[in-house]
C-alpha cells in the first residue's frame, strides 16, 4: 500500500492553545484526509514539545512539578485536536519513554559520527522560543520573533558540527526545488545559508528538565534537537515502520521555526545518514488587528469558543478559505460569520437542502428515473480533477475555492431547470434535473470531506451512501430509485449582535439599576467535575455570598483569596453544577483572556461602585 507521512510541529504547552495552533492542525488534517481518500496508508503525527527551561519556569510559576504541569497542559492540546476533529494517527509527547530511547540513540549516532564536541557557549538565548541567536540576529537587543529581551548564557556546553553540512543543505535545495515551500521562505533560508554556518550549542547545565546526555549526565540536551527527533520517534525509528514511512512527505510548520527545520533538522538527518524530508511547507501566521497571535505576548483567540458559537466545520472552513495557504492571514469574527452565512449556508447548504427536500417531497425520497447530463458530468469531472491537482500541490485554499465554485454551479443548474415548475408541465425534465443534482451533491460531499468531516458525514447519511474513496467523485453513479434519508439543514445562519455591545448607548437611569459592590474573597475552591468553574465565598459589609465564576482556566483558587473584587449583587440567583450562585463578578475580557476587576485593599468590603 502506498504510504504518506505528514507531521505538524509539536506545540510548546507552556500555556493554553490558541487559534494559531488550531490553524496548523486543520491544514494538516485536510491533507491527511485527502490522501486517505486517495487510498494511501497515512501516518499523521502531532503532539507536544515538553522539555526546556521555559516549561520548567512555567511549572514553577503554576506551583507544579514539570511532569505534572506538562501532563495537564498537553491534555489541553490533545482536547483541542479532538474538538477540531483532527484525525491524527499519533499524538506524541516528548516526555514519553519511547521518545527518550530514540533521542538517546540519535545522540549516540551523532557522537559516533564525530559530530559532537565539548566547548563553551557565550551569547544570547531566548527562552520564549528556546533559541540561540547571534548578536546580529537580535532586533534592538530583543528576540526577532517574540520582541522580548534575551538572556545571556555563559556555560560549558556540547556542540553539534552543523557547519559541516551547510554545502550539502544548499545542494539539496538546489537539486530539489520543492524541498522548501513556498518560494519566498526557501529564498530566506538560502540567503541565511550564504553566510557562514556556525556549529550548534546542544546542551545546557543551568536547569534539569530535559533529556540528559548519555555521555555527560550534568548536561541536558538542547530542546530543539530533542523536539525535532519526534518525527523519527512517531514512526518507530529504526524499525520496519520507519523504513516504510521515511522520508516524511510533508513537514508542515510555521515560519518562526523554519530555520530549525530546514537547517538544524536537515543537518542532524545528514549526520545520521538519513534522507532529507521530501517537503517542508512553511505556513504563515494567523493575525488579529495586524498582530501575530502569541501566547507569550498575551494575544490569544480561543478556538473552542469559536467552535461552540459557529460549529467546528464552520471554523475549519473559514481558516482554510480565508487564509491563503503559505501566507499570513487575518482573523475576524465578522469574517467568520460572513463565510458561514454567505457561503456555507447560502451557497452550499442552500443547494443541498433544495435538492434533497425536493427529492423527498416530490419523489417520495427516491432519486427519480431520469437521464444523466453527460455535459454536466464531464464539466464536473474536469473541475474535480483540478481540485485533485491543487490538493496534490498543497494549494488547499485554491482547492476549497474551486469546490465552492462547484456548489455555485449546482445552484445555477438547479435554478435554470426550475424543477418546481417543470414538475407540473414536464415531469421528465424535473426528474432529469434531480438525478443530476443528487449526484452533484454527492460530488460536493466527497470533495468537502477533508475540509468539513462532521458535516460531510452527516450529508453522506442523508444521501444514504458511504464515502469510500476519492474515485467516487469523478462520476455520476447514484442511480434512479436510490433512497435518500430525511434531509436536515447543514448550517444555521448566525446574525451579528446589533448594535454592538461596545457601542450601545445607555442612559444613567439604566446604569443605576445595577448594584455593584466590592467584596473580599475569603475562600475559593474548584467545582468538582468542571474545568472552568470556581466556587467563591465573598465577604460584603454584613454578609457572605457564594458565587460560582467561570474563571478556573485563568486563576488558581489560591490566587483569588484576599482579592477585592467587583460584584453585581442584585441579579437573580443562578444554579451552576448544583451550586446556588448569588452574584456575578466583573471582569475584562479580550480574545478569551479574563482579568478580574479589582480595587486596592483600602476599600472596605461592601463599598458601592458608583
Amino acid at each position: 500500500m502506498k504510504t504518506f507521512f505528514i507531521s505538524t510541529a509539536i506545540d510548546y504547552p507552556s500555556t493554553i492553545p490558541h487559534l494559531g495552533h488550531a490553524y496548523e492542525k486543520v491544514c494538516a488534517d485536510v491533507i491527511a484526509r485527502f490522501k486517505r481518500l486517495q487510498g494511501f496508508e497515512v501516518h499523521f503525527s502531532t503532539g507536544t514539545d515538553e522539555h526546556g527551561l521555559k516549561i520548567q519556569r512555567s511549572a514553577e510559576k503554576a506551583g507544579k512539578q514539570p511532569k505534572e504541569f506538562v501532563d495537564f497542559m498537553s491534555g489541553k492540546f490533545r482536547k483541542l485536536c479532538d474538538e477540531l476533529k483532527i484525525s491524527y494517527d499519533d499524538f506524541i509527547r516528548t516526555s514519553e519513554e519511547r521518545h527518550l530511547k530514540v533521542v538517546q540513540l540519535i545522540f549516540k549516532k551523532l557522537h559516533q559520527a564525530g559530530d559532537i564536541y565539548k566547548g563553551f557557549y557565550e551569547g544570547p538565548y531566548c527562552t520564549e522560543c528556546e533559541t540561540f541567536y547571534s548578536e546580529e540576529e537580535l532586533v534592538d537587543g530583543k528576540c526577532p520573533v517574540h520582541k522580548k529581551r534575551v538572556e545571556r548564557v555563559e556555560e560549558e556546553s556540547y556542540f553539534f558540527r552543523m557547519s559541516k553540512y551547510r554545502n550539502k543543505i544548499l545542494d539539496s535545495i538546489e537539486r530539489n526545488p520543492d524541498f522548501i515551500q513556498p518560494e519566498s521562505r526557501k529564498n530566506e533560508i538560502i540567503n541565511r545559508l550564504r553566510e557562514p554556518l556556525k556549529d550548534l550549542c546542544i546542551s545546557r547545565t543551568d536547569f534539569d528538565w530535559g533529556i540528559q546526555l548519555p555521555i555527560d549526565k550534568k548536561h541536558v540536551l538542547y530542546v530543539w534537537v530533542d523536539a525535532l527527533s519526534n518525527y523519527l520517534t512517531t514512526i518507530d525509528y529504526p524499525t520496519d515502520k520507519f523504513q516504510n514511512f521515511w522520508p516524511v512527505d510533508v513537514h508542515l510548520i510555521g515560519k518562526d521555526i523554519s530555520w530549525h527545520h530546514c537547517v538544524i533538522w536537515s543537518s542532524v538527518l545528514l549526520s545520521l545518514g538519513l534522507p532529507l524530508p521530501k517537503k517542508i511547507f512553511i505556513h504563515g501566521f494567523v493575525t488579529y488587528k495586524g498582530e501575530k497571535l502569541s501566547k507569550s505576548r498575551g494575544l490569544v483567540i480561543d478556538p473552542t469558543h469559536l467552535t461552540k458559537t459557529y460549529s467546528v466545520d464552520a471554523l475549519r472552513y473559514f481558516l482554510i478559505r480565508e487564509i491563503s495557504f503559505g501566507q499570513d492571514g487575518a482573523f475576524s469574527e465578522e469574517g467568520l460569520r460572513t463565510r458561514l452565512n454567505d457561503e456555507l449556508a447560502d451557497v452550499f447548504g442552500n443547494f443541498v437542502h433544495r435538492v434533497l427536500t425536493f427529492t423527498r417531497d416530490r419523489f417520495g425520497g427516491k432519486v427519480p428515473d431520469g437521464k444523466i447530463d453527460k455535459k454536466l458530468e464531464a464539466e464536473l469531472r474536469e473541475r474535480v480533477e483540478k481540485v485533485e491537482k491543487l490538493l496534490e500541490e498543497l494549494k488547499v485554499t485554491q482547492a476549497l475555492e474551486e469546490i465552492m465554485a462547484i456548489a455555485g454551479r449546482g445552484n445555477e443548474y438547479f435554478q435554470s431547470c426550475r424543477p418546481w415548475e417543470a414538475i407540473k408541465s414536464d415531469p421528465k425534465k424535473a426528474a432529469d434535473c434531480l438525478l443530476n443534482c443528487v449526484n452533484l451533491v454527492k460530488v460536493l460531499c466527497i470533495a468537502l470531506q477533508p475540509f468539513m468531516p462532521s458535516v460531510c458525514d452527516k450529508l453522506a447519511e442523508q444521501l444514504n451512501l458511504k464515502i469510500t474513496g476519492w474515485e467516487g467523485i469523478k462520476k455520476f453513479d447514484i442511480k434512479s430509485g436510490h433512497s435518500i434519508r430525511e434531509p436536515t439543514i447543514l448550517f444555521q445562519k448566525i446574525q451579528a449582535q446589533s448594535p454592538s455591545r461596545g457601542n450601545e448607548l445607555v442612559s444613567v437611569k439604566d446604569l443605576s439599576k445595577l448594584d455593584i459592590r466590592i467584596g473580599n474573597v475569603v475562600k475559593a475552591e474548584r467545582v468538582p467535575k468542571s474545568e472552568k468553574l470556581l466556587k467563591l465565598e465573598v465577604e460584603l459589609a454584613k454578609e457572605r455570598r457564594t458565587i460560582v465564576a467561570g474563571v478556573a482556566e485563568h486563576y488558581r483558587p489560591e490566587e483569588l483569596v484576599g482579592k477585592q473584587v467587583a460584584i453585581i449583587i442584585n441579579l437573580e440567583p443562578a444554579k451552576l453544577m448544583g451550586i446556588k450562585s448569588d452574584g456575578m463578578l466583573l471582569a475584562a475580557v479580550e480574545e478569551g483572556k479574563i482579568s478580574l476587576l479589582t480595587v486596592d485593599k483600602s476599600v472596605k468590603p461592601g463599598a458601592r461602585v458608583e
